[in-house]
């Protein structure tokens, strides 16, 4: 039977030691017995849904596929494509499932050419999805209730995207330096506006959190860039570098311009840094990994600094509301010290190049987003040389 087929490839490959051997016996059980296919299929979305309910979002799961040695676009692939299959089974979806969805790679590429390549595929997938650990969980997994949210797009985070989008765009610093400036303006400028309606309403609202993915190369000043991010917009990240991703916990409003903001940020902190780079190589310069890193480091620590002026000025003529603005500070961090009980504060290695964190502060400058006074956030303290 098809079902005696499947425990028996797991049995080999799954349960027994990470074995080539072990995974060699177990696709060659499946390959030899065509009527398996739909059961290790269903197998595969059990799983999946097991790391759902074990914290796991359909990004988390991607990333990890792509982080693990050993696998390749094959396996992103299907796990694409059992995420899809599993998530068509709801109705409706959790907030930002969605997004993730979409983003996600097509689950209908090339198949392996033999039964052999397929079911090795999937059994080292299975392995992956199997053995992933319970991990802070950021909001609910199909099926369960979900308030579902407004229809459309509130017009201030229309109006942030659209600024974010221009200061991209341009290869004309000044420019990106205003529309930038203008963009955290209007994030401050939004959270203060929730936090009066849900106060005038007493509305029951709490903080929430959720997962932005952190990337290499350079994934620590990058882990470093979005808490001076979350810290400015009245949020907490605490980075996992194990899983490569920071949790962000703070007001749902707010959660949504951090995330805004961080992913412009990146890209305007690339183009910086090749425009950087392109200059270092004029001037007979090779272009070096500590540069980079050197660069981003400084980057991400003057940021948040200008981040927080922009913020704090408009709080500040907001006097009224700062014991409303208070609580919900609190609110954040109780919620944060709830979720991530034990933290530890990390610093910055590696930063040795003079030439790339002066041009890195100079470029966080010229985006209105820097000053030399500032540098210590959730993650830890950032200077050049610093271990």
């Amino acid at each position: 039977m098809s079902d005696s087929t499947v425990e028996r490839a797991f049995a080999a490959a799954l349960y027994e030691t990470a074995d080539t051997r072990n995974i060699d016996l177990g696709a060659s059980l499946l390959a030899a017995d065509p009527s398996a296919d739909a059961e290790l299929d269903a197998r595969g979305r059990e799983f999946v849904r097991r790391a759902w309910e074990r914290g796991w979002q359909p990004a988390d799961l991607l990333r990890m596929v792509v982080r693990e040695d050993g696998l390749d676009d094959a396996h992103l692939r299907l796990a694409a494509r059992l995420v899809r299959a599993e998530t068509a089974r709801y109705d409706g979806l959790p907030p930002r499932w969605p997004a993730q969805l979409a983003e996600a790679p097509d689950g209908d590429g090339p198949a392996r050419t033999d039964r052999f390549s397929a079911a090795t595929v999937a059994l080292e997938l299975y392995r992956l999805l199997l053995r992933l650990p319970a991990i802070e969980p950021v909001g609910p997994v199909p099926g369960e209730t979900v308030t579902a949210p407004v229809a459309g797009e509130p017009r201030t985070l229309a109006r942030i995207r659209a600024l974010l989008a221009k200061a991209e765009a341009t290869g004309y610093p000044p420019e990106a330096e205003a529309l930038t400036a203008k963009a955290q303006e209007l994030m401050a400028r939004h959270s203060v506006d929730e936090a009066v309606l849900a106060s005038r309403t007493h509305a029951k609202d709490t903080p929430g959190a959720c997962r932005i993915g952190v990337d290499a190369p350079y994934e620590t000043a990058k882990a470093v860039l979005l808490d001076a991010v979350a810290t400015a917009n009245r949020c907490r990240a605490v980075w996992n570098s194990a899983f490569g991703f920071s949790t962000v916990v703070g007001f749902e409003a707010d959660l949504e311009v951090v995330e805004l903001l961080y992913t412009s940020l990146l890209v305007q902190a690339d183009s910086a840094m090749t425009r950087a780079e392109a200059e270092q190589r004029a001037g007979g310069r090779k272009r070096t990994k500590s540069f980079r890193q050197s660069f981003l480091a400084a980057y991400a620590h003057r940021i948040g600094t200008r981040l927080g002026e922009v913020a704090g000025q408009v709080v500040g003529g907001e006097g009224e509301l700062l014991p409303v603005l208070a609580a919900r500070d609190v609110a954040v961090a109780g919620r944060a010290e709830e979720m991530f009980p034990e933290t530890v504060t990390t610093r910055m290695r590696g930063v040795t190049d003079g030439a790339g964190w002066d041009e890195g502060a100079s470029a966080a400058d010229r985006a209105r987003l820097g000053d030399a006074s500032a540098g210590q956030g959730p993650r830890g303290r950032l200077r050049p040389g610093g271990g």
